[in-house]
């Protein structure tokens, strides 16, 4: 081998030790960040919980006003007397719940709820949030309109008609909190999914029975 072939080959040697001590130290320096934010982490998945069950609150109280709005309607335009009981039944539950929910927000996070409005503007979005939040623009797009409630040539096959999607969007939303750490969330989560499905199939009986 000559000098200048010698040479090279020392260069070589000694840039390939030196990147691989680069990577070396840059992998032990790293480390200890992956060990301060593991992305599976106990840790992590109370934090991703936590702001689950903030975002159910702030999208499911504005959601739960918009049935009991809708409930007010039936209970004094209704023909049915059927629909008149479920909206006296809806306004009932989904009040207390919306007071239930206002209580739990302010002891867990010190504050009231936010609007739906003020509060997402800014915000990133997690999978539980979009989803939630979509859901709920998805709702209006449906025709989640008041006054098109209210003078609708037939009120009670409207009534039904808004009501079932929005019940629907009820329980997906609740499916998303069935694995809260607070048994408050979960019992909240199941009693929605049980009480507003039974109302749905209700809804779909009498929208068979008295429409077709």
């Amino acid at each position: 081998m000559n000098n200048k072939s010698l040479i090279y080959s020392l260069i070589g040697l000694v840039a390939g030790t030196t990147i691989l001590g680069a990577v070396a130290i840059n992998r032990t320096a790293a480390q200890p960040q992956m060990l301060e934010k593991p992305p599976h982490s106990p840790m992590g998945m109370m934090m991703n919980q936590e702001k689950a069950d903030s975002h159910f609150i702030e999208m499911m109280i504005p959601h739960h006003k918009g049935a009991v709005d809708m409930a007010n309607l039936a209970m004094t335009k209704a023909k049915h007397p059927e629909i008149k009981t479920l909206a006296e039944s809806i306004k009932q539950s989904q009040s207390q719940e919306i007071e239930q929910m206002n209580t739990w927000y302010k002891q867990w996070y010190g504050t009231d709820v936010p609007s739906m409005s003020s509060h997402a503007m800014g915000m990133p979005m997690n999978s539980e949030r979009n989803s939630m939040e979509m859901g709920m623009m998805e709702h209006h797009t449906m025709g989640m309109d008041l006054d098109t409630l209210k003078n609708a040539p037939d009120f009670d096959r409207a009534f039904i008609e808004q009501m079932i999607p929005h019940h629907k969007m009820a329980v997906m939303m609740a499916a998303m909190i069935l694995d809260s750490n607070r048994p408050e969330m979960r019992e909240l989560a199941n009693n929605i999914i049980q009480t507003q499905s039974a109302e749905i199939e209700q809804m779909r009986e009498w929208k068979q029975d008295w429409y077709q």
